[in-house]
């Protein structure tokens, strides 16, 4: 992870003093929240992380006005789980949403219901993604399911809408409509702000169509991974070589009909298109339609399409990133504008990490650092500039906003509060180690259930049920994790700790796991 101190250090300087101009201010002031949530937003591609691909000045602002972590990370990288995850301030099994194919106890104990107790007007607009309706919040207006890129459906506080646009800006609207003319401004609030974007299958807005188009991505090293000594990693199906559909995924619905792909998935991307309005067509044939008429003369095979492909999924997500990038914007002016900075903590994170090309993947689910690590940037008045290293969850966002507003954190909140940390303190004891387990197989992508460990240097994971296997890495050495050290000698000692320490992690969050399946 490629991380630009130096121009964050310089930023956060002039930064100290506007803190310092409104510390006095924001005490005086209940604290407002603005949580903002992409689904698939990679670390990589933001430039407050990494200038390789795409500079995202608006999301940077929050990490030159407030804080960057540099371990952030989620406890099961799959989108309805690690929202449970954030809602809850628990673990996967703790909460009851292990995978996407369960429901949420919408009844159960969450941080908004927490913030509406202590007089919060609390609103979730957005990608919600678990299945039952959103409770907790005196607004709610949340996309049908995975929702759609264009026109999309939408459930307002119970009742179901189509609205026309392209979807981010469309969240965005909504979401300064409630700020402007539907809380009560009597009261402090806490928004909840999810995108779908950037999540599968990554269509810009008509606006952005031809953006990037002469950039040429670099190639990650790992693309063309053998999987060697990984028999999990082997296993998946998130190649972008194979599993990486033509209709779907790369928008090659040519109109000669010629061109076909997994029957499922062109049925799908051909839908997508065709709920487009005539205009929005008419943007997306004119981009389109000569990427698929070279593509069609090209005839390409083996590496070169590979490659091709490689290249056509960079320039749609990162079109989608800059959508994203130019609507946080808009959230930032208004807040601006609306004299909220000075009382307002804004959160920016993903849902979970992603892969762009590494391991020759997209998607996520993998305790490997591309999904297991996610972004996080905050900025709150008066808070700390700069970077925080310490290691987080998403089980400690819910914990951390309780303690941001004066709530109580109940006991058995699993998560941490990290607000001393973005208050400039220092934590004594804090975590050493982070717990991770991923459930969701036989499914989509075919990604082995595994749970693990994550110390400052380790990795260790044990992948169970379909295949049994174990896999230790020293991230330091080998910071792309390409070299399975499990059970080699020298090692025995390390994996004992490791071990150990997975176990007594276990033990902490109670996870079932530890009692019905034998390390082995």
């Amino acid at each position: 992870m490629k991380l630009d101190l130096q121009r964050l250090t310089a930023t956060g300087a002039i930064a100290l003093g506007y803190a310092a101009q409104i510390m006095a201010q924001s005490a005086k002031k209940p604290m407002n929240i603005v949580y903002i949530m992409s689904d698939d937003h990679s670390y990589q591609t933001i430039s407050a992380y990494d200038h390789r691909f795409i500079e995202t000045p608006n999301i940077d602002w929050i990490a030159q006005h407030g804080t960057r972590f540099t371990n952030s990370f989620v406890a099961n990288s799959l989108s309805g789980p690690s929202r449970a995850c954030m809602l809850t301030g628990k673990h996967s099994h703790a909460n009851g949403f292990t995978d996407n194919t369960k429901t949420f106890d919408g009844s159960q104990q969450t941080y908004p219901k927490l913030l509406q107790k202590a007089g919060y007007q609390t609103a979730m607009i957005g990608k919600w993604h678990l299945t039952s309706n959103p409770t907790g919040f005196d607004y709610w207006d949340i996309l049908i399911a995975q929702g759609h890129y264009y026109n999309p459906d939408f459930i307002c506080n119970g009742k179901r809408v189509q609205r026309h646009g392209y979807v981010t800006n469309i969240v965005t609207d909504l979401a300064l409509d409630w700020l402007s003319n539907k809380r009560d401004k009597t009261k402090p609030f806490c928004l909840l702000l999810h995108n779908k974007a950037p999540h599968r299958v990554w269509s810009p807005d008509t606006c952005d169509l031809d953006l990037y188009n002469d950039k040429l991505y670099p190639l990650p090293d790992n693309f063309y991974d053998d999987y060697k000594g990984r028999p999990a990693a082997a296993k998946q199906e998130m190649s972008i070589i194979k599993d990486m559909d033509l209709v779907y995924d790369l928008k090659m619905a040519d109109k000669e009909n010629e061109i076909h792909s997994n029957p499922e998935l062109e049925e799908l991307g051909r839908c997508n298109y065709n709920r487009m309005t005539p205009s929005q067509r008419a943007q997306w044939d004119a981009h389109y339609d000569p990427i698929i008429k070279k593509f069609k003369e090209a005839g390409l095979t083996g590496k070169a399409l590979a490659e091709w492909k490689y290249q056509r999924y960079m320039h749609d997500y990162m079109r989608v990133i800059h959508s994203i990038d130019r609507n946080i914007g808009r959230v930032i002016n208004y807040l601006k504008e609306n004299d909220l900075l000075d009382n307002t903590m804004i959160v920016y994170t993903s849902d979970q990490g992603f892969y762009m090309g590494e391991h020759g993947w997209f998607d996520k689910r993998f305790m490997y650092e591309e999904s297991f690590r996610t972004p996080l940037l905050v900025y709150l008045p008066g808070g700390k500039h700069g970077d925080i290293k310490e290691m987080v969850q998403n089980i400690d966002y819910a914990p951390t906003i309780l303690d941001l507003a004066g709530v109580n954190i109940p006991s058995d909140i699993q998560g941490v509060s990290f607000l001393p940390l973005l208050e400039g303190k220092k934590v004594k004891n804090w975590r050493k180690s982070l717990y991770y387990h991923y459930y969701e197989y036989p499914a989509e992508h075919s990604v082995c259930k595994h749970y693990g460990v994550r110390t400052s240097r380790y990795s260790l994971i044990h992948f169970y049920d379909d295949v049994n296997s174990w896999e230790l890495y020293d991230l330091k050495k080998d910071p792309e994790q390409m070299h399975n050290i499990y059970g080699e000698k020298g090692t025995e000692k390390l994996t004992k700790k490791l071990k150990d320490e997975l176990h007594k992690l276990q033990d902490q969050y109670d996870d079932p796991i530890r009692f019905t399946l034998k390390d082995n």
